[in-house]
């Protein structure tokens, strides 16, 4: 198993990634050739701010992905240049997990993160995975707040 910086030609691979770790009403009626250049061309528009991050099996295969975000920060006296970042999309095959895939993969993308500056690196973890990033060094805040709009949470009560 093998981490690297994904490149343009890993496009395909992070789409078929992406296309397994969705319900399959969400790739129904599509093609995945369709969606590799939607991702293509969304990561042209993004690259100066997105990352992504492969596990490759030993025969090349993409096994694994992560995605880091990076965020620019209002400057203020004495940084203005201050960047925070975000993990995203972390998924790895089924049949690979258990392995430490994730586990390398999240390093990556922080370390990644962190050699660009960042002060801090934030991820949304599915329930599953929060051990996997407190190992990592991830730690719950009181501070850091999320706000979803009605439409997206209906059971949040509004005052």
């Amino acid at each position: 198993m093998r981490i690297d910086r994904a490149g343009t030609a890993d496009v395909l691979g992070l789409a078929r990634l992406k296309w397994q770790d969705v319900p399959a009403e969400l790739t129904a009626g599509r093609s995945l050739d369709e969606f590799a250049a939607e991702l293509g061309l969304w990561w042209q528009e993004h690259a100066q701010t997105h990352s992504a991050f492969v596990a490759r099996a030993d025969d090349g295969e993409l096994v694994g992905a992560a995605w880091v975000a990076l965020l620019p920060r209002v400057p203020r006296p004495g940084a203005t240049d201050r960047v925070s970042a975000d993990v995203q999309s972390v998924f790895v095959l089924p049949e690979h997990r258990g392995r430490g895939t994730g586990r390398a993969l999240v390093a990556a993308a922080c370390a990644h993160a962190v050699s660009l500056g960042a002060a801090r690196v934030t991820v949304h973890s599915s329930d599953e995975a929060v051990s996997l990033y407190r190992d990592l060094g991830f730690a719950d805040s009181p501070r850091l707040r999320q706000f979803l709009p009605p439409s997206e949470s209906p059971e949040v009560e509004r005052p």
